[in-house]
C-alpha cells in the first residue's frame, strides 16, 4: 500500500510541475517574462499545502487517504515548480 501511495503523491507532484513549466513557457512566449512576486506566492502556497498535509496526517492517523496524498503531492509539486523557476 505504501508503494501505491508514493506513486499517487509522485503523480500529483509531477503533474503540478509539468503544468507549471508549460504555463511558464506560454507566458514567456506571450509576455516575455513572468509576474513579479511569483516565486514568493508559489513558495507560500506550497508551504500551506505542506503544513495542511502534516496536520491532516497527524489528525487522521497512518491509514492511507486520497486527500492526504493529494495534499502531499500539491505541496511537493509546488516546491518542485518553485525549484524549476530558478533552474
Amino acid at each position: 500500500m505504501a508503494g501505491v501511495r508514493l506513486l499517487r503523491i509522485a503523480g500529483v507532484a509531477a503533474a503540478v510541475v509539468f503544468l507549471f513549466v508549460q504555463s511558464q513557457r506560454i507566458t514567456l512566449a506571450r509576455e516575455g517574462g513572468s509576474a513579479p512576486g511569483l516565486a514568493a506566492a508559489l513558495g507560500v502556497v506550497s508551504l500551506l499545502f505542506l503544513v495542511r498535509a502534516v496536520v491532516t496526517e497527524r489528525a487522521r492517523g497512518p491509514e492511507s487517504s486520497l486527500e492526504k496524498d493529494i495534499l502531499w503531492g500539491l505541496g511537493c509539486g509546488g516546491a518542485g515548480a518553485l525549484i524549476s523557476l530558478f533552474v
